[in-house]
C-alpha cells in the first residue's frame, strides 16, 4: 500500500527553520492548540492539502540540492510532523539515501515511533510551550506527558537540538520564567543553540478568515529588544549552571 503525506505548503529557500538553505515541509494537522499559534490553518488533520508519496516530495527536493551547501538541507516542520509518522519515517530514509540533512521542527506531540524517527533525523527544532505542567495544558490544551516522552527519547538517541521559546506581553515575559526555563534547559544535554522568539500578531487574521476565536486578541507584538535582553540573561544563567 503506498504512502501519502498531507502537506499544507512548502518553501523552497527556508533561512529561518534549521541551519543553511533549506526546503521546508508544513506538514498538515496538530494536536496542540496554542495560544499564539500563528498557522491554524494546520491544526485539522482532515483539512484540503496536497497529498503526495515520500519519493515525489523528495525528488522535489532534490533539485533544490545544489544550493543547500554543507549546513543546508530539509526540515519537516508543520502543523505537527510527528502525526504522520510513517510517512516521515519514509521520507527520511530517502533523505538519508540522497545524503540530504533533516531537520525535525517539533512541539514533541506525535503518535510515536520516535524509535524509527529520531536515528534517521540530524537536528532537532524542539519547542518547549511551557516547563510548568499547568502552564503547559493552559497554553495548549494538552498535558506535559506528551513533550516529555518525545525530550526523553532525543535524549536516548543524543539528538542534536535547538530549542525555542515564543515569548508573549504579559504571559511568560518575567524573570520567573526565564528563571524556570533556564533550570529546564540546564539539564537537557546536547543542546547546540536556544532561542526566544518574540511574539507576533501576524496569523490574527487567518483565525478571523477560519471564524476562530483568537484567546490574545488585544496582546500587542512582543518587543524585540526586550525579548533579545531576556534571551542573553537566559543564556547567561544556562552557562553559569554548567560551570
Amino acid at each position: 500500500m503506498e504512502i501519502f503525506g498531507n502537506i499544507n505548503s512548502v518553501e523552497s529557500m527556508g533561512l529561518v527553520d534549521g541551519p543553511g538553505i533549506r526546503y521546508v515541509v508544513f506538514m498538515q494537522g496538530c494536536n496542540l492548540r496554542c495560544k499564539y499559534c500563528h498557522n491554524p490553518e494546520t491544526w485539522d488533520k482532515g483539512r484540503k492539502c496536497e497529498k503526495i508519496t515520500p519519493r515525489a516530495l523528495i525528488d522535489k527536493v532534490k533539485r533544490f540540492k545544489s544550493y543547500y551547501g554543507k549546513d543546508g538541507g530539509i526540515t519537516f516542520s508543520g502543523g505537527e510532523p510527528l502525526l504522520q509518522p510513517q510517512f516521515l519515517v519514509e521520507c527520511l530514509k530517502l533523505c538519508m539515501a540522497n545524503s540530504i540533512n533533516t531537520a525535525l521542527d517539533t512541539a514533541g506531540v506525535g503518535l510515536g515511533k520516535y524509535d524509527e524517527i529520531l536515528p534517521l533525523v540530524d537536528l532537532v527544532i524542539l519547542d518547549i510551550k511551557a516547563v510548568d505542567e499547568k502552564d503547559y495544558q493552559e497554553l495548549t490544551g494538552k498535558p506535559m506527558e506528551y513533550f516529555n516522552k518525545f525530550l526523553e527519547d532525543c535524549q536516548k538517541y543524543h539528538k542534536k537540538i535547538w530549542l525555542r521559546q515564543v515569548i508573549v506581553p504579559n504571559l511568560n515575559d518575567s524573570e520567573e520564567n526565564i528563571n524556570q526555563l533556564a533550570k529546564f534547559i540546564s539539564k537537557i544535554s546536547n543542546v547546540k543553540k536556544v532561542e526566544l522568539l518574540p511574539y507576533k500578531t501576524i496569523g490574527v487574521h487567518k483565525y478571523q478568515d477560519l471564524g476562530l476565536n483568537y484567546r490574545l486578541d488585544g496582546v500587542p507584538d512582543m518587543d524585540e529588544n526586550r525579548c533579545k535582553s531576556l534571551e542573553i540573561k537566559l543564556l547567561e544563567k544556562i552557562n553559569n549552571s554548567r560551570i
